[in-house]
């Protein structure tokens, strides 16, 4: 588990972050039941985010009671309820202790903005994200064609950002349909561990064979190859330029489609909340100091350079 250091100088352990994805009905629940069991099993604390898109929670009873909980009701944390999730992350944080932390998003989100809006500044500092499950329904995928264009779609992004693919329910296909079916699912995404079960009932070891995997791979993948969301956090320890600042903004790659932080520039007494997406900067100065994190979001993110670059701007280097 990597570490980060509080405001007292003092070393932290940072939570796990582990987020849940899957059409309506693949089995994340059950997965979610499967993977607080294995935390507890190995003495570790989880707590639990469930979000759902009605006004009324019907999984929560899939916890056991004594576990951490927060829930996000009536909306997706990717888009309607954003606001709602920090609230809920600083709660959790707040009132409970706990190692990892597992997301259950609804079926209806997408990947990428999951993990843009869990990673919030405010506390990016105090999260290891590690990754997206995804649990996909043979019998669901064998049928996919009847699915509407959007549901197709989503279905595919799901599986395209997630580091381990269950294809689930494989008692309800023949054995030849579920090696197809592995086929197709690695064709959209070739750097997923792909699992078969039933009841989302695997061996949860191999996760951490899956984190060391990418942990050790430093090189990013040539554009376009491969698509592996990842995020970075940089914590600034002073003031920058903002010509600088928007100067590096112009020399990021098209592969970071996320930013978001608080940034405190040389000519203002309070920091700024930035956010960035598409190519869209937006400044929104802030009247009380913040953190001075930025989360950067993309694909084949290029760590070593983002920290050197990052380094360079606060040391106001011309090179950066």
């Amino acid at each position: 588990m990597k570490n980060s250091i509080d405001e007292n100088g003092e070393i932290m352990k940072k939570i796990k972050v582990y987020v849940l994805a899957g059409f309506l009905g693949s089995g994340k629940t059950t997965l979610l039941r499967n993977f607080i069991q294995y935390e507890k099993n190995h003495g570790r604390t989880p707590a639990i985010l469930m979000n759902e898109l009605g006004s009324v929670s019907i999984d929560t009873g899939a916890v056991e009671e004594g576990t951490p909980i927060a829930e996000l009701l009536d909306g997706c944390i990717c888009c309607t309820i954003q606001e709602k999730l920090e609230a809920q992350l600083q709660e959790l944080l707040y009132r409970y202790q706990f190692d990892t932390l597992i997301i259950e998003t609804t079926g209806a989100a997408h990947p990428v903005e999951v993990v843009d809006s869990i990673m919030s500044p405010l506390f990016a500092h105090q999260f290891d994200f590690e990754g997206i499950i995804t649990t996909v329904d043979a019998l669901r995928w064998k049928n996919r064609s009847e699915l509407s264009p959007q549901v197709l779609h989503l279905l595919r992004e799901q599986i395209r950002n997630a580091r381990l693919v269950l294809l689930n329910k494989i008692d309800l296909v023949s054995e030849m349909e579920n090696g197809t079916f592995v086929y197709e699912i690695q064709g959209l995404n070739s750097d997923a561990t792909v699992v078969l079960t039933k009841h989302s009932a695997f061996d949860l070891d191999i996760l951490s064979k899956v984190a060391k995997k990418e942990i050790m791979t430093h090189d990013p993948s040539p554009i376009g190859e491969k698509f592996k969301l990842q995020s970075f956090v940089h914590t600034f320890t002073g003031p920058i330029q903002l010509e600088s600042f928007e100067n590096w903004l112009k020399s990021l790659p098209d592969t970071i489609y996320r930013l978001k932080g608080y940034v405190l520039f040389t000519h203002s007494d309070k920091p700024y909340l930035f956010q960035y997406s598409y190519g869209m900067p937006l400044y929104f100065k802030e009247d009380m100091m913040m953190p001075l994190n930025l989360v950067i979001i993309g694909e084949s993110l290029d760590k070593n350079h983002l920290q050197a670059s990052l380094t360079a701007l606060e040391n106001n280097e011309e090179n950066i």
